[in-house]
């Protein structure tokens, strides 16, 4: 996924930490972050453990791209996630869709189907490739701890998942029938290895947890219920609602994404600095942050 350009966030005021779901900037307010680093975040700025992972594996000085066992812990993380698949990991993004391109999917990472998006389809060569990101779907009743707590993509060939981390690395999920098309992938330090193995660990816990590790927002729930999507409602013009993730219909102007994107940091949120990536509400708000925010969706 490519990082976004600058323009946007340059409006925001410096930001000195960020903590949970929000960021703490120099004229000592806050923000809500719904922007999520893209998804790097949903778990939050500081997720349980992954920092200590860091800390560890930087204390033991493995910068450099070696072999290492945490390769293999990350592997079978992934696995937990995306049982039966084969994986790939990259240094980078360019590597990755350099991979792509290798075994004869060239993309456009502009195009990519996000799933996040209502009108996500096929990628334009008929292969199927898409991004992947959790709480997209419920998670079917009754689903034991012990089994898969991803709904598993049977038709998607190839996966790009959006996962927890910040750092890297860069992830293929791959049909198994598909291995012997891809490049072996890149040595990636243990140091990106060991906050990432952590942070999928992270992720399968919240998965199988009560609610999915997100709350229910019932103020947002209300502005996108039916009763309030009639053809004189803002809303229902203008956002869309799956899962936890809310975006903006095709073809607005970038004028108009440019004010949006000013009005809501304006209330005390960061939205993503493009349309083409989604609002992702937070695991945590406070009453308040839900109802301020449910106000800036019905304008």
């Amino acid at each position: 996924m490519l990082r976004p350009g600058r323009e946007l966030l340059e409006l925001i005021p410096k930001v000195l930490r960020a903590r949970d779901f929000h960021l703490y900037l120099k004229n000592g307010k806050r923000l809500t972050d719904l922007w999520l680093d893209g998804g790097r975040a949903v778990l939050g700025h500081k997720p349980p453990r992954v920092l200590l992972e860091l800390k560890n594996a930087a204390e033991r000085g493995l910068f450099c791209p070696l072999p290492h066992p945490m390769e293999r812990r990350l592997l079978k993380a992934l696995e937990t996630l995306f049982p039966g698949r084969a994986f790939r990991l990259y240094a980078d993004s360019p590597s990755l869709y350099r991979a792509l391109a290798e075994a004869g999917m060239p993309l456009d990472a502009n195009r990519l189907p996000d799933p996040a998006f209502p009108e996500a389809g096929v990628a334009d060569n008929g292969t199927q490739v898409s991004l992947w990101r959790p709480f997209i779907e419920p998670q079917p009743a009754g689903t034991a701890p012990e089994t898969s707590v991803a709904l598993e993509p049977n038709v998607t060939s190839v996966l790009i998942p959006i996962l927890p981390w910040p750092l890297g690395p860069d992830v293929l999920v791959l049909n198994k029938c598909m291995e012997a098309l891809f490049p072996i992938g890149d040595l990636i330090p243990p140091v990106l290895l060991a906050p990432a193995a952590r942070a999928l660990y992270n992720l399968a816990a919240a998965l199988k947890a009560p609610g999915q590790g997100h709350a229910r927002y019932q103020k947002i729930e209300k502005v996108f219920s039916k009763r309030n999507l009639g053809a004189s409602n803002e809303s229902g013009k203008l956002w869309r609602r799956k899962g936890i993730y809310l975006t903006v219909k095709p073809g607005i102007e970038s004028e108009k994404y440019a004010a949006l994107f000013r009005r809501f940091l304006e209330g005390g949120f960061l939205i993503p600095p493009s349309p083409t990536e989604p609002v992702i509400l937070p695991a945590l708000m406070s009453p308040g942050e839900e109802a301020k925010l449910a106000e800036l969706l019905k304008t």
